[in-house]
């Protein structure tokens, strides 16, 4: 039987659909991905992750590992990668998994999703989760990193002040003008 982390593909499902509100296929094969990298990862006790795209794959880090965007100990650099690295959150060393698209002829549905060749109303989502669970970590890439100072270890939090603008307090930042971002030109809002 095909499991994720321990968990049934079923199980897994059940979680997606909870936690993201639809299946998703980006959170599928990030499962796999995430089972990849935790079963590969160096021995240590404590362990971050960076992902490298903001789209599904960080809710299947999310649901998978303690490493959270909230505790500070998942990273997302949305550089448009479908990949993440798990690595030893004291020395670096870890492992990066990404979705190959060279593995990806013997899966066309997943080739036609991923790399949006057919548009999502085109696509036979039946065919394409059947495909997913098939192809499992077959058609994913696996190598060891050492992952750059700059992502290790916990940033100190900057002190804090209070907007000369607004009044609210915000983290002081490197050229500070004693405005928060959004006083100083940061357009959240119309």
């Amino acid at each position: 039987m095909t499991t994720i982390c321990s968990y049934s593909i079923e199980q897994y499902m059940k979680m997606i659909e909870d936690f993201h509100g639809s299946s998703a296929p980006g959170l599928l094969i990030g499962g796999f991905m995430v089972d990849l990298a935790l079963k590969n990862k160096p021995e240590c006790e404590f362990y971050d992750c960076i992902c490298e795209t903001a789209t599904c794959l960080p809710d299947a880090i999310q649901l998978l590992t303690p490493c959270t965007f909230g505790n500070g100990w998942l990273k997302v650099i949305n550089a448009g990668r479908f990949a993440l690295t798990v690595f030893d959150k004291y020395n670096g060393n870890g492992v990066r998994v990404n979705l190959s698209a060279s593995k990806l002829e013997n899966f066309p549905e997943i080739k036609n999703w991923f790399l949006k060749l057919k548009k999502k109303q085109e696509q036979d989502k039946d065919l394409l989760f059947r495909e997913i669970i098939a192809a499992g970590a077959s058609i994913l890439d696996i190598k060891e990193v050492k992952v750059s100072p700059d992502f290790i270890g916990k940033k100190k939090g900057s002190k804090i002040s209070l907007c000369s603008q607004c009044g609210e307090a915000y983290p002081v930042r490197e050229r500070d003008n004693g405005k928060c971002l959004i006083c100083d030109g940061l357009n959240l809002y119309l």
